[in-house]
């Protein structure tokens, strides 16, 4: 057992874990004076903020602590083993290859949910009925509505003398919601991360894992396995108030099942 792992870090490893501490270091300093999480974080074309460069960047982007010490924990525990096997220049082929896909799945789900977003406010336009935008409360906030969303709602249709005042402020919600959507920053390895556990489930499958909120050893494939079904459950739910891209997380997984996949087959003419 290696007793120095600092000194077991691989060379492509190590610069993603300089280049991810750097980039968040140096956001927390700047702050407000220049927003690195909105400038090198990936947006929606169609947003104020959107670059394309940002595809990659926003891959090395984080601002909350935790955020970055688990995703450069798992690039450690993970990343080193997969890069001793593969090689540095295959190892950095899937890490992009695996943010990219996680960004693009990502982008597409929520290009998606914006065009459904839209319909509904083209549909309540046309005919601006409360049932409509009950519909559009529940699609924000779950079937659970806030208490006094629940009391206006009711109010407008029993009262149907306060209607041109509730129309006026679902159509404020329904702008304010599509503006936000579009204008959602994703930042993080996250995507890249979730494509490590999956190979390193793949071709590790009966090593024993120990995690922190598992107090007995699992396996690897049966971990890869619950994570991505527990991603999968919750990217559906569309819970109110749920910041993380799960799609990204299933996007990485997506692409490097099908990477590892092609190179188990083709392995011997790539690099």
């Amino acid at each position: 057992m290696n007793s120095r792992p600092l000194q077991s870090i691989t060379p492509a490893v190590k610069v993603i874990l300089i280049i991810n501490i750097g980039i968040f270091l140096l956001a927390n300093m700047l702050g407000e004076r220049i927003d690195l999480a909105q400038l090198l974080g990936m947006h929606l074309p169609g947003a104020e903020q959107y670059a394309v460069y940002q595809y990659v960047t926003h891959m090395f982007t984080h601002t909350d602590l935790m955020h970055v010490f688990f995703n450069m924990f798992a690039v450690f525990m993970f990343g080193r083993v997969l890069e001793h096997v593969w090689g540095q220049k295959r190892f950095l082929v899937y890490y992009f290859a695996t943010g990219l896909g996680a960004a693009l799945l990502h982008s597409l789900v929520s290009w998606y949910e914006l065009h459904q977003l839209q319909e509904m406010y083209s549909a309540f336009q046309e005919t601006p009925d409360v049932g409509l935008f009950a519909e559009f409360a529940r699609e924000i906030y779950g079937k659970q509505l806030p208490v006094n969303m629940t009391e206006a709602l009711n109010e407008w249709a029993t009262r149907p003398e306060t209607s041109a005042g509730y129309i006026a402020e679902a159509r404020g919600l329904y702008e304010s919601t599509i503006f936000q959507h579009l204008n959602i920053t994703t930042i993080g390895a996250s995507g890249a991360v979730f494509g490590l556990l999956l190979a390193f489930g793949m071709l590790f499958p009966n090593t024993e894992l120990m995690l922190m909120f598992i107090p007995v050893p699992i396996k690897a494939k049966y971990f890869v396995i619950g994570y991505g079904a527990i991603e999968l459950f919750l990217g559906l739910q569309h819970q109110a108030g749920d910041n993380v891209a799960h799609f990204a997380h299933l996007g990485g997984m997506l692409f490097g099942f099908f990477i590892v996949r092609y190179w188990r087959k083709h392995g011997k003419y790539f690099y």
